[in-house]
């Protein structure tokens, strides 16, 4: 069992969970706090849902970095393991994140929910306002008047504004906009609505 076919699975399974919803937007490989790190899928819609994918082939070593990063920007986290490594990924993730097991089957590679994820307790608002582009922060800044001082500054500060002039819905909303929005974003073949 392959990542590709472990992410393959999962993207089968995502596309007919989120068929015909126009406002659901699928993205392979989210890049998390300027790339420090990367969900391996992305489900964009009134949240951001991300899904780490652990095959046979891969350790766990990333894991607990990974996990600490996103629990400041992802509304709510899943992760799909092989049989393999069940234990261990049990130890690394809070109980709130969701949890699936891929196994092989005739068929192709089986996902199992075991454990549905709930919503994340402990998002940090700079760390998701970071997900913005830079004009695109300011852009929300000056839509709420909060751009004064921070025009020509690095986007860091910017993130940090972002935290401080707006409620953490807020900024999760402005978020989830603008990435749905986003023109230049990368696009292949799996980046897509879900239109149907």
């Amino acid at each position: 069992m392959r990542d590709r076919d472990v992410r393959e699975s999962v993207w089968r399974w995502l596309e007919v969970d989120h068929a015909g919803d126009n406002d659901t937007l699928m993205l392979n490989e989210l890049g998390i706090l300027n790339g420090a790190t990367r969900i391996d899928i992305a489900v964009i819609n009134g949240q951001i849902e991300g899904y780490e994918l652990k095959s046979e082939r891969d350790t766990l070593e990333r894991l607990p970095a990974q996990r600490d990063l996103y629990n400041k920007v992802l509304d709510r986290i899943s992760l799909v393991v092989a049989e393999n490594h069940r234990d261990a990924a049990e130890e690394i993730i809070p109980d709130w994140w969701g949890l699936a097991i891929a196994s092989n089957s005739p068929g192709g590679v089986l996902v199992t929910r075991v454990r549905m994820p709930e919503m994340n307790p402990g998002l940090d608002a700079a760390t998701l306002a970071s997900l913005l582009w830079r004009d695109e922060a300011l852009a929300v800044l000056e839509r709420y008047g909060a751009a004064r001082g921070v025009r020509s500054k690095p986007r860091e500060a910017l993130y940090e504004r972002l935290a401080v002039a707006l409620d953490l819905d807020m900024v999760r909303a402005e978020v989830r906009s603008a990435l749905k929005a986003r023109a230049g974003w990368r696009v292949d073949r799996r980046s897509q609505q879900c239109g149907g």
